[in-house]
């Protein structure tokens, strides 16, 4: 930090919600800033017994003392932004930039109605794409346009450049994963625009000189849901017996899986510049791991599995999830001791 921006490492799923409302709490950061594309993604946040499934606001919700933001290049769902605020209770710490396009029933309802998106893509449904398409046209709604959004608006890029200019810790949250960028992916199975850490900042507002640490989270396997490319893949029935079978927060489906592919890992270091990496579901692995929060705790396979990790993708491996929990966190920032 001051400045940490996290994406996903693969084809999302990866553990982001957990691990930004992680540092959220435990670097006590001033502000919580989402990027990314819209509600058809989700982060899952467990502390404290509470499970959050959040799609608009930004992880370090979690944080009673965190500033929130929604950067203008996020696509919000009214609706569902508001049921979130009041879901968490942050009515007043929760800032959406003015300039955030509207997602309005009519882009539902046409991203469900597209055969074509549907049948080949498998869109989420949510109006993210049509949304997009509307705000390549000039022609969308934006957030100063709804009335029931004036409450929250204001000028997000300024107030966090300026939280920058003080010096204070803010943690940048991207969506989705590297492989779903409609530049950088696996097109045409990809989302509605690029979501790799260059685009996450640009949604912000931040430049790239003021960045500090890019952190990318990968899982100790790979999982994409919908069509597409997937080297390796398991079937279901194997995917079951290593306990990786999981279900998307926004849609419900499925995941599909493989194991860890480091040559993808590699590729997506390099668009992200990454120069931190987050492990997650070391765990699903290595049971006896689960809850760990020393290094001491994993067995030496898993910990012969992160030294091999650091060295083929060269970027340091500085935070392990062992768990659902947001405390289920191996910290290695300040070194593997």
């Amino acid at each position: 930090m001051p400045c940490t921006v996290t994406v996903g490492g693969f084809w999302g799923d990866e553990g982001k919600g957990k691990i930004l409302s992680y540092l959220a709490v435990k670097d006590q950061v001033k502000w919580g800033v989402r990027g990314g594309v819209g509600p058809n993604a989700g982060h899952t946040v467990i502390y404290k017994g509470r499970t959050l499934k959040l799609r608009m606001l930004p992880s370090a919700v979690v944080n009673p003392n965190t500033q929130l933001g929604i950067g203008a290049g996020v696509l919000v769902n009214p609706r569902l932004l508001l049921s979130e605020v009041e879901m968490t209770g942050c009515h007043g710490r929760l800032l959406l930039d003015r300039q955030c396009a509207i997602i309005e029933d009519r882009h539902v309802e046409a991203d469900k109605a597209s055969a074509h998106l549907s049948g080949k893509i498998g869109t989420t449904g949510t109006g993210t794409g049509p949304c997009n398409v509307e705000r390549v046209q000039r022609t969308v709604k934006i957030a100063e346009e709804h009335s029931e959004l004036k409450a929250y608006l204001g000028d997000v890029a300024g107030e966090v450049n300026e939280a920058l200019d003080r010096g204070e810790k803010v943690l940048v949250e991207g969506t989705q994963g590297t492989f779903l960028s409609l530049y950088h992916g696996t097109y045409p199975y990809v989302t509605s625009k690029d979501v790799t850490a260059s685009s996450i900042c640009a949604d912000v507002g931040i430049g790239p000189t003021r960045v500090d640490e890019v952190l990318v989270v990968f899982k100790a396997y790979v999982t994409r849901v919908g069509g597409g490319f997937l080297p390796g893949e398991l079937p279901p029935s194997e995917a079951e017996k290593r306990g990786w079978s999981e279900t998307a927060t926004v849609t419900g489906r499925t995941r599909r899986v493989a194991p860890f592919n480091v040559e993808l890992a590699k590729r997506s270091v390099k668009l992200n510049g990454a120069t931190q990496i987050a492990l997650t579901k070391m765990d699903a692995l290595y049971p006896e791991c689960r809850g760990a929060k020393k290094l001491d705790q994993v067995p030496l396979e898993g910990r012969r599995f992160l030294q091999k990790i650091e060295d083929l993708l060269g970027v340091p491996v500085t935070l392990v999830g062992t768990g659902p929990d947001l405390e289920d966190v191996i910290d290695l920032r300040k070194g593997r001791i």
